[in-house]
């Protein structure tokens, strides 16, 4: 195909009138869409239903340690469940704590308690003029939100194709004692579907900060996600790595079973140094007498092990994978070679990273939900809600159907190429 730039004044404006009736057609038919947020379908959902019916009343609820899950007790999860959450972040048992139900909690509860009460003895970050964090973009909103919500200051970090631009990274944390930390989602990452390479992972582990309490915050939420059995990202462990490199306490990892069970009623986990987990489970002997053991052992029973996990994690890929190529196929059937926009086709994860022309992806967004498909917002995946280019967006392909995707992603390129007209006429006639 001709790339639009290469086309006359003319030949866009003619190609423009025909793109326009076919949006009015298809805004004629009054479609309501969803690709805004990485929400698990209900066939996902599903899988999981089993899980409801290993505890019952005549269940045996005690668990591992010899304690009745019904009761008080064990403060940083039953042993099943820290085996099976361990050997999914391949770290070793003794290494994690479980929480909750919800990782990002326990990512506030982490910056939180760092606030108000410093990292391992040093001083509380309320203390300080100044708290910044690295924020790798196009990132995870929620991730922004937190930070944003303590009034730390963030600070962009560009990705590459292997990471985030590490030599900015190394340069930043060596030279600024306000650096705290770093948000990561090294594997199959939010929205680009990015994995950290060797190299970036040993550079993380080799990092010097000024700040002796800076935390690399390592959401690992897709590290068995993957879309295909023969084509898998790999991942080398963090906590080792910086082990070996001298710098055990460096690293936060975050996990949970969000989107492997049921969101909301899941099991989270930290996984960290021995001296960190101390400093947490001093603050959790304070917060809780512990978190949901029902739950945990509801979890460990229907898993078995992470080889029942891995099994279970197939049937979603068998799920995800068709959504996925519908929306892939769409976009490179129709956007291909016109050079209006760029995308990565993912390997696992939930979402699609795509870069349209620099200022058109607020205006893109906008024509979506014109006819019905509402996306996430643009902007949503830099600190503050401000893409400086104004030209991510993120697709969430899991919610609807392969049918409704397709129908979305007819729209989205639609959107793409109008939008894209619009501002090539722009630099033509101005």
């Amino acid at each position: 195909m001709t790339p639009y730039k290469d086309l006359s004044v003319e030949e866009l404006t003619t190609l423009k009138s025909e793109l326009e009736k076919r949006f009015d057609e298809i805004k004629a038919q009054n479609l309501k869409l969803d690709m805004s947020r990485g929400k698990p379908s209900k066939a996902q959902l599903d899988l999981s239903m089993g899980m409801m019916d290993v505890l019952n009343s005549d269940t045996d609820l005690v668990c591992e340690e010899g304690v009745d899950c019904r009761n008080y007790g064990v403060l940083d999860g039953i042993r099943e469940a820290k085996q099976l959450l361990a050997d999914m972040t391949e770290v070793p048992i003794d290494n994690i704590v479980i929480f909750g139900n919800s990782s990002l909690n326990v990512m506030y509860d982490t910056i939180a308690r760092s606030m108000t009460h410093g990292v391992m003895g040093s001083t509380p970050w309320c203390k300080l003029d100044k708290v910044k964090f690295l924020c790798p973009v196009p990132g995870y909103d929620r991730h922004f939100a937190i930070t944003e919500h303590f009034g730390i200051e963030m600070i962009n970090v560009p990705m590459t194709d292997e990471g985030p631009d590490m030599d900015m990274v190394e340069e930043l944390v060596s030279s600024d004692e306000a650096i705290k930390g770093i948000w990561c989602v090294p594997k199959y990452s939010n929205p680009q579907g990015i994995t950290y390479s060797d190299r970036t992972v040993q550079r993380f582990a080799r990092l010097k900060p000024a700040a002796k309490d800076f935390r690399i915050y390592w959401d690992n939420a897709y590290g068995i996600h993957h879309l295909y059995e023969d084509k898998q990202d790999h991942l080398i462990e963090i906590l080792m790595e910086c082990k070996k490199e001298g710098n055990p306490d460096m690293v936060y990892k975050f996990c949970s079973t969000s989107k492997i069970s049921f969101p909301g009623s899941g099991v989270a986990a930290i996984a960290a140094s021995t001296a960190n987990l101390a400093d947490i489970r001093k603050q959790m002997s304070i917060q809780t007498i512990g978190h949901d053991k029902l739950n945990q052992l509801r979890h460990a029973r229907f898993y078995k092990d992470i080889h029942g996990m891995v099994e279970h994690m197939k049937k979603h890929a068998d799920i995800l994978r068709p959504k996925f190529e519908a929306v892939l196929d769409v976009m490179e059937r129709e956007l291909g070679g016109l050079e209006i926009g760029n995308w990565i086709r993912p390997r696992g994860g939930y979402f699609i990273s795509f870069d349209a022309l620099e200022g058109c992806a607020k205006a893109i967004v906008a024509k979506t939900k014109e006819a019905g498909v509402v996306m996430t917002g643009a902007g949503a995946t830099f600190p503050y809600g401000k893409d400086p280019k104004d030209s991510n967006i993120r697709i969430a392909p899991s919610f609807p159907t392969p049918e409704e995707l397709s129908k979305a992603a007819d729209v989205f390129v639609l959107s793409v190429k109008l939008v894209s007209i619009d501002k090539i006429l722009k630099e033509k006639t101005a």
